[in-house]
């Protein structure tokens, strides 16, 4: 292949096939009768051992493929020849296990090791995703929700680092976006943690999924429409700056002592 030549990916995996080709070099039908096999014996024998040359080479191949694909994943979002001496490089390179089931169980992983305050495991799936090539910003919106989620405002400035460190990585780009990725992940997973936010939402929806479907007290509806005073909308509302201390229902009548938040 010429030094500096562009090699075209597709995306897809060798497949195992035997024999490759219908050519002259590959292995002979046997014949069920016997005729013309010579020895069978010695025949199998060879052809044991060209499949497991081909299963190495096939295995070796399929490896390649998935550190391509892994470097196109890096790659995305700028524009760079795959070159001869790049492939080469990416071939030497040891890649890591990561099927599709893994995908979901590393982030499955991470997520509950930030949950857990681990800052070590956590740091550890985002280096084996990040090695796997995952999407950048699929790891950066995981970390987004546990901010919220696991966090919440036990501490709100997690938040605002995890969504800075989405915004980086969509600046960035591999290989630079792991930093702050790395730098997100651990605040995350040692800020205190409070899973009061999730817990009150959920149990709300929960709630109007049962049937608690109600409208607001009349004296919380917009009484800005023409003839809203005419319902009574609005009617009694007292502004709570005004009078911080004075009792005033927000809830719906049917719903007033329900709590929500803890």
């Amino acid at each position: 292949m010429a030094e500096g030549r562009e090699v075209a990916t597709t995306g897809h995996r060798p497949r195992r096939g035997y024999p490759l080709d219908g050519g002259r070099d590959a292995p002979r039908a046997r014949r069920a009768d016997g005729r013309g096999c010579g020895d069978m014996a010695g025949t199998l024998k060879e052809d044991l051992k060209i499949e497991a040359m081909l299963d190495t080479v096939i295995s070796m191949l399929s490896d390649s493929f998935v550190a391509l694909e892994s470097e196109n994943t890096k790659l995305s979002g700028r524009r760079r020849n795959l070159t001869v001496e790049l492939i080469e490089q990416i071939c030497q390179q040891r890649n890591t296990r990561y099927s599709q089931d893994e995908h979901y169980d590393h982030a499955s992983a991470f997520q509950k090791s930030l949950r857990g305050s681990d800052a070590d495991a956590a740091i550890y799936y985002l280096a084996k995703m990040v090695a796997s090539g995952e999407d950048p910003r699929f790891i950066a919106r995981r970390l987004v929700v546990t901010a919220a989620e696991d966090v919440g405002n036990a501490d709100t400035n997690a938040l605002a680092v995890a969504m800075n460190a989405y915004k980086a990585v969509e600046l960035l780009g591999f290989p630079e976006a792991r930093i702050p990725l790395a730098q997100a992940v651990i605040y995350v997973a040692r800020a205190p943690k409070s899973n009061e936010t999730v817990v009150a939402i959920d149990k709300a929806l929960r709630d109007i999924a049962n049937g608690d479907d109600f409208p607001p007290p009349m004296h919380l509806r917009d009484s800005h429409y023409k003839d809203a005073a005419k319902y009574g909308f609005g009617e009694g509302y007292i502004y709570s700056h005004s009078e911080p201390q004075t009792y005033q229902q927000f809830l719906p009548d049917e719903l007033v002592g329900r709590k929500y938040t803890l």
